[in-house]
């Protein structure tokens, strides 16, 4: 699907970057810590157990199928998250694994999504994007309203929302506004 990686997002003071296996501690460790993790899938295993599952991911991302990014500060490349797009089609993907920690930047969870959702509408022209969040995740949820996504349904355990390219792109510029405030204060 992809001809070639997009290896390095930058934006206003967040970069994502693709995840290397170098990463598999700052993965696990974050996987693991319950302050981030309540509304994740489990995680088990080692950060050896990590490394493999980066080692696999990276024949899907070289076939285009999944990017799996590494959210960092501008400034100094502190690592402070993670964001994936998987399950990608000709015109849709699912966004998640998105999770933020305590060195994000005021605004972090904005451009780290509008960044993100900018691979999958703007660089791979996609359509739409898919996003699923344990119902509890309130917090969660409402930014994905806020943001604009489009209740789908709703199981037991979890909430379906759908983000259209088109809404993206007529909040863009509104969203970048609020990010250079964030950052200019």
């Amino acid at each position: 699907m992809l001809s070639v990686p997009l290896k390095r997002i930058d934006g206003i003071a967040l970069s994502l970057r693709l995840v290397e296996v170098q990463d598999a501690k700052y993965i696990h460790r974050l996987r693991l810590n319950p302050r981030y993790n309540s509304y994740l899938s489990k995680v088990t295993g080692t950060v050896s157990d990590q490394e493999d599952w980066i080692r696999s991911y990276k024949s899907r991302e070289a076939a285009g199928h999944e990017l799996y990014y590494v959210v960092e500060r501008i400034t100094d490349s502190v690592r402070c998250g993670l964001v994936r797009l998987y399950d990608m089609t000709s015109n849709r993907f699912t966004w998640g694994s998105w999770i933020l920690d305590e060195n994000k930047p005021p605004k972090a969870a904005l451009e780290s999504a509008v960044l993100s959702f900018g691979v999958g509408f703007t660089q791979l022209e996609l359509l739409t994007a898919d996003i699923d969040v344990r119902n509890d995740n309130v917090k969660a949820r409402r930014f994905y309203e806020r943001l604009g996504m489009t209740f789908l349904s709703a199981n037991g355990t979890d909430s379906f929302y759908e983000y259209s390219r088109s809404r993206f792109m007529s909040d863009l510029e509104g969203h970048m506004e609020i990010i250079r405030t964030a950052q200019n204060a």
